[in-house]
This record gives C-alpha cells, sequence and structure tokens, in this order.
C-alpha cells in the first residue's frame, strides 16, 4: 500500500486539476459567448459609423482607434473559445513537425528569440485538432519568449515514443514526444506544481512573468486529446517542457494543411444591396445592429428571436407576394430553436432558401462546414460592415 500510495495520490491530484480546468473552461464558454456579442455590438456600431461619416471628420481616428483595439480584443475572445472547446477536438491525422515549425515560426516573429528545431525524420504523424494544438504550441513559444526577455534561443525535438506500462497515466500506446527547451529565469521548486493553474504567476524576481491562462490552455489541449504534458526546470538554467500526444498510424493520410486564400482587396466602402432580409438572433442589441446596418445598406429587414418564429415568418412571407431573399441565422438561442434546427425546417419548406449562419464558435462543426447544414456562407462574430455587407451581397445575387 506504501509503494503506490504516492502514485494514487498524483494521479488523484491530476484528476483534480482536470476538473478545475473544465470547470473553468465552461466557465470561459459562457463568458466568450457573451463577449463575441458585446464585440459584435462594439466593432459593427463602429464599422457603421465610419460608414456614416467623412473620411476627414476629427472624430475618423478616435473611432479607428477604438475599432482597432477591439480587433486586437477579438483575438482574446478566441482564446476563450479555443479553452473552452478543448474538450471536442476534431482529430486528424497531422504532421506534428511541421505543425510545430510553423506555429513557432509565428509566435516568434519580431521577437528577439530564435527557434532552433533539432532535425528528426520518420516521426510519425499525431492525430491531433491542429488548431487546438497550434495554440498550445503557441502559448508554450510565448511563455519562453517572456522567460528569456534578453533574447536566447528555444530549442525543439521531437522522437516517437511507446508505451507499455499499464503503471503510467496514459494508456498503452504510441505517442508522438515534443520536447520545447529555453535558457530562461527557469522555474521554482515551490511553484513547479503550481504553473498549469489557472491565473497563476510568478513575478517576483528572477521568475517568470505571469503567464495567465496560456499555461492552462495549452495543459487542457494536451489533456483533450489524450496526452501529456509536464515541465523540468532550474532556476537560471531554464525550462524544458516535455509533451506527448498519441501518433495516429504511420501510414495514414495526411490532410495538407489549409492555405489560408487571400481574398481580392475589400473595398473602402460596404457594398449597398436591395432585397427582404430576415435576421434571427436572441440578443436585442444585435438585431438592432443588424437592422441598422441592413437598412444602411438599402435592405428591407425583418427579425426573430428564436427558430419557431423564424421559420413562421418564413413560411408566410413565401407564401405571400413577398418572400425574403436571404435569412441570417444565429446557431446558439437560449432557450429557443437554433440555426441548425431552423435550417433543416426551412429547406424543407424552401429547398432554395438563401441562409447565412452566424456566430461566434468557429470551431463548431456547423460553422466550418455550413454548406453541408445547407447554409450558403457563414458570418463569424464579432464582424464588421465591410464583411457583412460582402456576404450578403454574394448570398442575395448567389455569386
Amino acid at each position: 500500500m506504501n509503494a503506490i500510495a504516492p502514485d494514487s495520490s498524483h494521479q488523484n491530484e491530476l484528476k483534480q486539476q482536470l476538473r478545475q480546468l473544465e470547470s473553468i473552461a465552461a466557465l470561459s464558454g459562457g463568458i466568450a459567448h457573451d463577449y463575441n456579442n458585446l464585440l459584435t455590438a462594439i466593432m459593427g456600431n463602429l464599422s457603421l459609423a465610419l460608414e456614416t461619416m467623412d473620411a476627414d471628420a476629427e472624430v475618423t481616428p478616435l473611432i479607428e482607434n477604438a475599432l482597432a483595439a477591439s480587433r486586437i480584443a477579438k483575438t482574446l475572445t478566441r482564446t476563450l473559445i479555443t479553452f473552452s472547446k478543448g474538450g471536442l477536438p476534431a482529430k486528424t491525422p497531422t504532421d506534428i513537425v511541421r505543425l510545430v515549425k510553423n506555429t513557432a515560426a509565428f509566435s516568434l516573429s519580431g521577437s528577439n528569440i530564435r527557434c532552433e528545431m533539432v532535425p528528426a525524420s520518420g516521426i510519425w504523424p499525431a492525430l491531433v485538432d491542429a488548431q487546438q494544438v497550434g495554440q498550445a504550441i503557441h502559448n508554450l513559444m510565448i511563455n519562453a519568449a517572456e522567460s528569456m526577455p534578453s533574447g536566447g534561443t528555444v530549442s525543439i525535438r521531437f522522437g516517437n515514443t511507446t508505451l507499455d506500462s499499464p503503471n503510467t497515466t496514459l494508456p498503452p500506446g504510441n505517442y508522438v514526444h515534443i520536447a520545447i527547451e529555453d535558457h530562461g529565469f527557469g522555474i521554482s521548486i515551490k511553484n513547479i506544481d503550481k504553473i498549469f493553474d489557472p491565473y497563476f504567476s510568478t513575478k517576483g524576481k528572477g521568475e517568470q512573468k505571469g503567464t495567465g491562462l496560456g499555461l492552462s490552455i495549452s495543459h487542457s489541449i494536451i489533456a483533450k486529446h489524450g496526452g501529456k504534458i509536464t515541465v523540468h526546470s532550474r532556476v537560471g538554467v531554464g525550462s524544458t517542457f516535455h509533451i506527448l500526444l498519441p501518433a495516429s498510424d504511420p501510414s495514414a493520410k495526411i490532410e495538407p494543411p489549409k492555405k489560408e486564400t487571400k481574398t481580392a482587396a475589400q473595398p473602402e466602402k460596404a457594398i449597398s444591396g436591395r432585397g427582404k432580409i430576415l435576421v434571427m438572433d436572441d440578443e436585442v442589441m444585435i438585431l438592432e445592429l443588424a437592422g441598422n446596418m441592413l437598412q444602411h445598406l438599402g435592405y428591407e429587414v425583418d427579425f426573430a428571436e428564436e427558430g419557431e418564429t423564424a421559420v413562421h415568418k418564413y413560411k408566410s412571407a413565401l407564401a405571400s407576394s413577398a418572400p425574403y431573399d436571404a435569412v441570417i441565422l444565429d446557431l446558439t438561442i437560449k432557450g429557443g430553436m437554433g440555426g441548425e434546427d431552423t435550417i433543416r425546417q426551412l429547406k424543407e419548406i424552401d429547398p432554395s432558401v438563401k441562409a447565412i449562419v452566424s456566430s461566434g464558435y468557429s470551431e463548431n462543426p456547423v460553422v466550418a462546414n455550413y454548406a453541408d447544414y445547407g447554409f450558403c456562407d457563414v458570418v463569424a462574430k464579432p464582424y464588421e460592415m465591410v464583411e457583412f455587407s460582402q456576404k450578403l451581397h454574394r448570398v442575395v445575387n448567389a455569386l
């Protein structure tokens, strides 16, 4: 009994920490959803204000600055959503070496930190959600950079490993090992067991900068993938984070990373249009914003706060001489029918319905694969006037 007590105690601590992270993740998801709606109202109204003002107006640069700050806040929302959705990774066989290399290069660009990738060949593909694991690696690279304010080198090594012992915290199987080593302040013994705790930070002399949620998010993402992250550190020498991620079948087909296609340069002004648009959202401020935007663009607009009302209004309009030219459906409706069920019923009524899904959850399958669910396009919250008008113009005119 005494011989196995420490391992049992350690596993209980890990389980308790994971439950704590899951609770905070759930809270973060709710906060992110509400925060996205607020940002949508802020960014949408700011961009609408710019559309109605002269470029040389005295307050124009002030509004532009506020909009720029809101775009930065938008990235925080995405981080919270990644954290809250860490339990739902969309796993595919992934070239983990390429993913880590690209993420590290992006994370350290413009800094005084150099990344050294130890040559690796024959590394198994990892079965991961590339976007989520990329976020985890990004957080670790930022943490490494903050530990070396005067500059330095981050070394990254890869390896294949097989676990076959039932005494480990991970199930037996093949794993990809990633080691990220910095030469920064290091972490003291009294803090080493706390660094993955949410909101824990060390700010004293000779310690790392505050990590906020960064390391907690990385820990949550790795754990939800069935992996493990640990750290070894010495004060004044540096830290090495070790990551184990489940490997995919080495012969599995690796999907190439999605390349960001450069869209045509957006016009300085939004695209006007004509038509009758139905907007469904459970937030009054979003309905007001959408109404103001659409009327400014030249559209006629009608509203619904949940799916049942939207379906009823669409059916009535279709039976009359004034059908809707397009509908914009919020994916998540509190206490009511959301966009996924609504579009299903609308397609039964009118197979040619032109619908746009609107949501702040970019990782939701409906958003990621909107066409498979019957939508023509997606407008992600928070959105601005130009993007909103362009997508609506394309959908209404079937471009």
